[in-house]
């Protein structure tokens, strides 16, 4: 369910230069934001972001970590503590992570989104090159 709108939300993931006259395209539903603000947060490494340096997560050390479940559920461990600190209305349902080849990394999360009039399912994968 996204609720539209004739306001800018947020901006839009991944980035992409707006045809509108704003510096970036920006996002006009609550379910694309919330999947932005996610796809931020989990790919913003920490200590990126100024005046906010525990904003994101640490998944690039498990570039050269084997690919084994010691390393996904460090990976599981790094998303959802992320997410409970910077995205306390989003409940993760599930996060699966699977080793397709050597050096790559597929993560797929399930998500709730709990607000007063929006409860929303909704899925995100994520490719890491390791």
């Amino acid at each position: 369910m996204a609720f539209e709108t004739n306001k800018s939300i947020n901006i839009k993931f991944p980035f992409q230069l707006s045809d509108k006259g704003f510096f970036l395209e920006t996002t006009k539903t609550t379910q694309d934001a919330i999947r932005a603000n996610l796809m931020h947060l989990i790919l913003t490494q920490k200590g990126q972001r100024l005046y906010l340096p525990s904003f994101g997560t640490n998944l690039y050390k498990f570039i050269f970590e084997p690919s084994d479940s010691l390393t996904a559920s460090g990976i599981r461990r790094e998303i959802e503590d992320a997410v409970a600190r910077f995205i306390p209305n989003l409940q993760i349902k599930g996060v699966v992570i699977d080793f397709p080849e050597d050096h790559k990394a597929n993560v797929t999360i399930d998500y709730i989104v709990n607000e007063d009039a929006l409860i929303a399912n909704d899925r995100i994968v994520i490719e890491i090159l390791k």
